[in-house]
């Protein structure tokens, strides 16, 4: 992975405006190059203008110097080597400058203006050069020569340092282009990753919360049904041996299916999680997850007592249900309104999940009341109402009381509110309870 582009330009390592000690020893370089050039250079210039010859080598140096600034102030080379042009030295600062100030982030409007300046004054430097030497005789070809080596040496001095440097300016300033969009990509699924992760933690959060419902909607109305004919089975046990032997064999039956039920569930966990965590730690949960939740209905529909395997519990397995509660010493009274017709398998699984979960309420907590169940076939959507009747006082009702967890009705909301339809429950004006689901045919 790439760096952020912020942190480019601000890894100083070299020193003072040098980015690295290479680039320092290479302007260095060149600055003594330039140097010793100008200063070579300044011995002819100082002869022709009749001054001292140390003044003209001390003048050549100091021009030559300036070369080392060429990265932190370009424009001031380029001045510098437009000023000792009619000096006749400075050949390669001048190069060297309108290479670096094309290669900066200067606007076009500059740069075209000293390199402008940069042609003008070296055309009519070697211009007036060319005519002078043509004028004593050095060469003796036609007056046309002097303006066509006028701009042929100001083209040549001018032009291929100013589009080399505005070629490598272009490719600098792309390479930064793409690695600044290299860093926000890679950025961007840094966050991409984040939300994946959080949107896999959330998904296992929710699988597990299906799970748990499923769980409970498998034990906890099995088990409830234990726990009532346990309590019938001690009350009758002495006056009815006959019935207290029929009461023992359905609580041992029932215990043997909710523990083979949890078993199927459990094994999955078991059998899948450690190997799948070996393979893809993230993803170790999902999986077996989802094989408990598959294994969770298969069980819930075997805890109704139908045939229906692996396509869970179904509405016509809703008077079974009913019979199952109607043993255990409930009053039920089912009815049923409407055409009756097959629905989508979540459709009716989730209304068989409601009148159940709503019956487990009923052994909970108002053991002995009589109850009310009712179906409604509609064109649209399908209704269920559960409702009891205040429990009897009895003096046994300690004995047949049953715990809970307080998640049956946020269970039974959630499968309908999931659907799109409508859930409400709450006390009866009678002392009862109701709970009332509508769920969409077409959902």
């Amino acid at each position: 992975m790439t760096t952020t582009g912020e942190e480019h330009p601000t890894a100083l390592t070299g020193p003072w405006w040098w980015t690295r000690w290479r680039s320092a020893l290479f302007d260095g370089s060149l600055a003594l190059v330039s140097a010793a050039e100008c200063a070579a250079e300044g011995v002819p210039f100082a002869r022709d203008a009749g001054i001292p010859l140390s003044a003209g080598l001390v003048f050549g140096l100091l021009a030559g110097s300036v070369l080392l600034i060429r990265r932190r102030w370009p424009i001031a080379v380029v001045l510098v080597a437009i000023a000792v042009t009619p000096a006749q030295m400075g050949f390669l600062m001048g190069i060297v400058g309108l290479y670096t100030l094309a290669a900066c982030e200067l606007p076009r409007r500059i740069i075209a203006a000293l390199a402008g300046m940069s042609l003008l004054g070296t055309m009519i430097v070697t211009f007036v050069r060319v005519r002078q030497d043509m004028a004593r005789g050095d060469f003796t070809l036609g007056d046309w020569f002097v303006p066509f080596a006028a701009v042929t040496t100001s083209l040549g001095l001018t032009a291929p340092p100013l589009l080399l440097g505005l070629y490598v300016g272009a490719r600098r300033r792309l390479m930064e282009s793409l690695r600044e969009r290299a860093d926000s990509l890679e950025r961007e699924l840094q966050l991409l990753a984040e939300r994946a992760e959080e949107r896999a933690e959330w998904a296992r959060n929710e699988e597990r919360t299906r799970i748990a419902r499923e769980m409970h909607d498998v034990v906890a109305h099995r088990v409830s049904l234990m726990v009532v004919h346990a309590a019938a089975l001690q009350a009758v046990a002495r006056k009815d041996p006959e019935k207290a032997v029929r009461n023992a064999a359905l609580v041992g039956d029932m215990g043997r299916q909710a523990l083979t039920e949890l078993r199927e569930m459990l094994g999955v966990l078991r059998s899948g999680e450690p190997r799948e965590r070996q393979r893809r730690e993230r993803a170790s949960a999902a999986v077996p997850l989802v094989a408990v939740r598959a294994a969770a209905a298969a069980a819930a529909s075997r805890a109704a007592g139908g045939p229906g395997g692996a396509d869970g519990p179904c509405l016509a397995e809703l008077e079974e249900l009913v019979g199952q509660s109607a043993a255990a010493g409930m009053v039920v009274d089912l009815s049923v309104q409407g055409e009756v017709r097959v629905y989508g398998a979540e459709i009716e699984q989730t209304a068989y999940r409601v009148v159940q979960e709503a019956l487990t309420n009923v052994h909970k907590h108002a053991a002995g009341a009589k109850t009310y169940v009712r179906l409604a076939h509609r064109v649209t959507e399908i209704a269920m109402q559960v409702e009891n009747e205040p429990p009897p006082e009895q003096a046994s009702a300690p004995s047949v009381r049953l715990p809970s967890g307080g998640n049956g009705l946020v269970g039974m909301k959630e499968r309908v509110l999931a659907l799109g339809g409508v859930f409400v429950s709450g006390p009866t004006d009678a002392g009862g309870f109701r709970v009332s689901a509508v769920i969409p045919a077409a959902s």
